[in-house]
């Protein structure tokens, strides 16, 4: 990636950020944790957070101190042949505000694990494990991390997007 288009993206997330200060999630993570949001995007009336892989346990609970008390939804998207080629996204919403969040973090296919953010939100064991079973991304510290839909012996993550059409004979 160029410097310019670095230098671009930083300005669209900069705008963002600045538009959408008075909301409560990015206020709190600007407060808190001002270098963990590396991109942000307004689109379709909802706010995405692109935070640091290292920092989404912190993110996570930075937000719900912030009053976004459920996570919704946990999922993954392989971006493949893209570098970083996962992205781990994160459904908030707060109850009381009635405001959405989503928290994204983009995981490298040569490393591809984050943190479980189990300990923030415990609905997030099963989709952890969806994520993990299908994908093959690992949430480290994660409580019971093992396959939740496939059997112990299947071979390979059925949703990433080079794995055979008929699977592997």
């Amino acid at each position: 990636m160029t410097s310019a288009t670095e230098n671009e993206q930083g300005q669209q997330r900069d705008a963002v950020l600045q538009a959408h200060g008075q909301n409560p999630a990015v206020a709190a993570l600007q407060a808190k944790l001002p270098k963990a949001v590396l991109d942000a995007q307004f689109n379709l009336g909802e706010l995405t957070l692109t935070v640091a892989r290292e920092e989404i346990v912190n993110a996570c609970r930075t937000v719900q101190s912030a009053g976004f008390n459920f996570m919704s939804d946990l999922t993954c998207v392989d971006w493949y042949p893209n570098h970083p080629r996962f992205q781990v996204t994160y459904h908030l919403l707060s109850m009381s505000l009635k405001q959405r969040v989503r928290l994204c973090v983009m995981v490298p296919e040569g490393d591809p694990s984050v943190d479980s953010i189990t300990s923030v939100w415990p609905a997030a064991n099963f989709y952890e494990r969806e994520v993990f079973d299908l994908f093959g991304v690992r949430f480290g510290g994660h409580p019971n991390l093992r396959r939740l839909l496939l059997p112990d012996e299947f071979q390979g993550n059925p949703l990433r997007k080079d794995f055979p059409v008929e699977g592997y004979r």
